[in-house]
């Protein structure tokens, strides 16, 4: 009996990923990964770099394989969401923004679908700005599953005004369309990024939910002359920590935040989903934190 146990394996660590493509640049690793290490759990999160159109095939694989959970990032938001409307279970607030950025393996089976960008970026803009939405005109630039999931979230808050601007003039309409099936009554609309420039100044908080800023030698999407003091920007990207975007709002005197907040906790939500259990922010912050520094240096 003795050597049975002692050769006993350990069981492996339940798997987490990230979906995305691209995916290496992301953090999320070390944020999951130093929770799951605080609570004791055996658990692993890694990246996964998914081509698009590969999604449902995926998902249905690490079901397959166990997986305990996954994350959904850009540009899949969408396509998951389409995969668990028709074979899994969604939330509510995944089945309003038609976007899912979480996903969880149940053990029967079922995979459910949710969205925590959403809360996450509440939770990040009253920690930066103790600020909502409510009452303020807001631009929001990028109008795929991230920048949608803002925009609506923006809208049940109480905004009171939405511009949206995006070079895919399919997915404005489509988001334009279901802000004002959401919203009745909202003033919104779509704008070239040319008319944003011009209006972004009249806007009490601005949205950057587009990739542009993650790669260097990027430029802002707004020149400096369309921000101003007092407004809130708030750009989805966190590194680099100051984005072109955010370095000319600063410059304006405008108030700004990147996406760390967020990305820590729209995280922390994933992971209660996931785990049931409270998840350790404070942990899960410094382990971002000190990524970031390892980044940089």
């Amino acid at each position: 009996m003795r050597h049975s146990i002692r050769c006993m394996k350990k069981a492996a660590p339940t798997p987490f990923f990230l979906l995305g493509h691209p995916v290496g640049h992301s953090l999320s690793p070390c944020m999951h990964n130093a929770a799951f290490k605080a609570l004791g759990l055996r658990a692993n999160y890694a990246l996964l770099d998914v081509v698009p159109g590969d999604v449902p095939r995926t998902l249905a694989d690490l079901r397959a394989q166990g997986c305990g959970g996954a994350n959904v990032t850009i540009p899949h938001k969408e396509a998951a969401y389409r995969f668990l409307a028709a074979k899994g279970k969604l939330s509510d607030a995944a089945q309003l923004l038609h976007s899912v950025n979480t996903v969880v393996f149940r053990p029967d089976g079922t995979l459910f679908g949710d969205n925590t960008d959403a809360p996450g970026f509440l939770d990040a803009l009253k920690e930066a700005f103790r600020a909502s939405p409510r009452g303020r005109r807001v631009l929001v630039l990028g109008c795929g599953g991230a920048g949608r999931a803002l925009a609506l979230v923006c809208a049940m808050q109480g905004a009171a005004e939405i511009l949206v601007a995006d070079v895919n003039l399919a997915a404005r309409r489509r988001l334009l369309l279901a802000l004002r099936q959401t919203a009745p009554g909202l003033p919104v609309a779509g704008v070239s990024l040319d008319r944003a420039r011009a209006a972004a100044r009249e806007c009490a908080l601005i949205i950057q939910a587009t990739p542009v800023g993650m790669k260097p030698g990027d430029s802002s999407l707004l020149p400096p002359e369309s921000f101003r003091k007092g407004q809130l920007v708030f750009d989805l990207i966190y590194n680099p920590a100051i984005t072109p975007l955010l370095a000319a709002a600063q410059a304006a005197g405008a108030r700004t935040a990147n996406g760390l907040g967020m990305l820590l906790h729209q995280g922390a939500r994933a992971f209660r989903l996931w785990t049931g259990r409270k998840p350790p922010v404070p942990i899960m912050r410094s382990a971002l934190e000190k990524a970031l520094r390892a980044k940089r240096a």
